[in-house]
């Protein structure tokens, strides 16, 4: 019995795609949280993988990272994306919060 090939048709961007996606706040925090996650589990693990982890997404090519490495700088770049134009078009609060308001947050 042959193995025949089969083929899907899949869409993909263009190359020269740019597009501009609307982003809430909601959306903003999920992508925060998943970057913090990420490094916090690298953290908890050895103190010096979390500092390694930040130093490759900062030097390496992104095809030299590992999968770890590659989603969190991905996560990185999204969110920075996110803060600089909420920075342009003024959309940022500025709240005083203490250590113990973000224990808190971090347990939820």
């Amino acid at each position: 019995m042959s193995e025949e090939t089969k083929s899907i048709t899949v869409k993909e961007m263009k190359d020269d795609a740019i597009l501009d996606i609307k982003v809430n706040k909601n959306f903003y925090m999920m992508c925060k949280a998943a970057m913090f996650i990420l490094f916090k589990e690298a953290q908890d693990a050895d103190e010096k993988q979390s500092a390694d982890l930040v130093k490759a997404i900062m030097e390496k090519k992104y095809e030299d990272l590992n999968d770890k490495q590659r989603i969190l700088y991905t996560l990185t770049l999204l969110v920075a994306e996110i803060e600089k134009q909420a920075v342009e078009n003024n959309l940022f609060n500025e709240k005083t919060v203490t250590a113990e308001d973000i224990k808190a947050a971090s347990e939820k």
